[in-house]
């Protein structure tokens, strides 16, 4: 018997026999933290309502139908409309195998039959029981899923912009987002192409499938068709079990093919094969298995180029592209870096737990200016840089810490204004950082003495 603390679990248990549902709860309190009995069920919807509980216990007969098992098949169809994820255990004493399968497939969990044997009962209302919290469980990341799937899907998965050139690219995700039309991204890196992909799959009919990213660069020629069709155990040396391929894991869903400009040309043919017959044959496999996906595909490289120099199949990229979205480099969208900075701040912010809550203008100045090779990425990180760096609450030009500009060669300051308070804050800075906070070093190079700088950094709030 366990003690009252190592107790756990509801249950619920509808008999019509007074004695049996005493007798009942008199051997199950010593197991099961809280055991309700009930003798009409009638009241089953009004303890529902107030009630979660683990286990339902359900008699298949009742009074006014003493063999037939109808009633207990009646209220067990009213529990599952009341609560889909119910686990109930159905208990008659007129149980045959034929009974028992017909309550399997009405949704009962398991069947008992009366005079039942203590252990075996306390057995299956355990497994039981377990079963309500793994379906407890599932259910708890079903709605976390759909919390992170809303949330992603906002802003089109962080595709944030206001410019002329990034709402093209939200126009067309939404003309294309429910057709099954393949895609080709074309853009930088860093210019957000994963992220266009997955906003394409969850503004799609498929949004509650599989979104399956591959990184064609990262894969070698004797992995491709492992890594993508499959392989049985025993193919090659390493397999020491099947294992399902990708176009099989993104099924029914999306299959992202990144850097798809890499390819070598054997590969394309392959990859050609597949999407012509939509079917793929696992490593060390003779069946074919048929795949429903979405494909869309992505490049940094100039395809069009590569076509020219016999370097991609034309076959495979008329495949490919029925749909073609060109994503524009961050310096074509230099109105959109204010809101990405401020968005990219809020996030590090609370990631690291900095009060860190605005850019200033010379920092906003600094990266319009700034040609940014990298994109939207290198924004990102350089935001990201800053703020783990950082201990002011305002991140300044000189702790974005970007190479400069070819634009701006030689210049060491940055100004979008010229009051002299701010200048001559930005000077004490930028020398401060020059000698890692030295007051003497930082004094002698802005020409004052120690005691001035001093009246400076209390005066700014330095």
């Amino acid at each position: 018997m366990k003690n009252e603390s190592e107790k756990s679990g509801k249950i619920l248990i509808i008999d019509d026999n007074e004695d049996l549902l005493k007798a009942a709860r008199m051997f199950l309190k010593r197991h099961i933290k809280q055991v309700d009995i009930e003798k009409k069920p009638d009241v089953i919807p009004s303890l529902l309502k107030n009630e979660k509980y683990d286990v339902i216990l359900l008699d298949m007969n009742f009074t006014r139908d003493v063999s037939s098992g109808t009633e207990g098949f009646y209220w067990l169809d009213r529990i599952l409309q009341q609560d889909p994820s119910a686990v109930v255990v159905l208990i008659t004493a007129y149980g045959d195998i034929q009974m028992a399968v017909k309550a399997i497939k009405a949704g009962a969990t398991d069947f008992v039959l009366k005079p039942w044997e203590n252990e075996k009962l306390l057995a299956t209302i355990y497994s039981s029981m377990k079963l309500r919290e793994s379906l407890d469980e599932i259910e708890g990341l079903k709605k976390k899923q759909k919390q992170i799937s809303d949330q992603l899907n906002h802003h089109f998965y962080d595709l944030i912009g206001q410019s002329v050139e990034i709402h093209k690219v939200f126009k067309t995700i939404e003309r294309i987002a429910d057709t099954d039309a393949n895609v080709l991204l074309l853009g930088e890196n860093g210019t957000g192409k994963e992220l266009v992909a997955r906003a394409i799959h969850q503004s799609s009919s498929r949004n509650s499938k599989p979104f399956v990213s591959v990184d064609l660069g990262s894969i070698s020629e004797t992995l491709f068709e492992s890594e993508l069709f499959g392989h049985m155990k025993g193919a090659f040396t390493d397999a020491r079990e099947s294992r399902e391929g990708r176009f099989v894991t993104a099924h029914n869903g999306t299959l992202f093919l990144d850097e798809i400009g890499n390819l070598s040309t054997p590969l394309q043919a392959k990859l050609l094969a597949v999407l012509q017959n939509r079917t793929i044959t696992p490593v060390g496999s003779n069946k074919q298995i048929k795949i429903d996906i979405r494909l869309i595909c992505a490049t940094n490289m100039p395809v069009y180029d590569l076509v020219k120099d016999n370097k991609f199949r034309q076959d495979l990229l008329y495949r490919i592209n029925t749909i073609e979205i060109r994503l524009p480099a961050l310096k074509e969208r230099i109105e959109d870096i204010p809101l990405l900075a401020s968005h990219f701040l809020n996030i590090y912010a609370d990631k690291y737990n900095k009060n860190v809550h605005k850019l200033s203008d010379g920092a906003l100045a600094r990266m319009t200016k700034y040609h940014w090779p990298g994109n939207v990425r290198e924004l990102q990180h350089a935001i990201e840089r800053a703020v783990i760096m950082n201990s002011t609450a305002i991140l300044q030009p000189e702790d974005l810490m970007l190479t400069q500009s070819p634009d701006n060669e030689g210049d060491n300051i940055i100004l979008d204004h010229f009051d002299l308070e701010e200048v001559e804050k930005i000077l004490i800075r930028k020398v401060l950082k020059k000698y890692n906070g030295n007051i003497t070093q930082a004094a002698g190079e802005l020409g004052l003495t120690r005691s001035s700088l001093y009246r400076r950094l209390e005066k700014y709030g330095i």
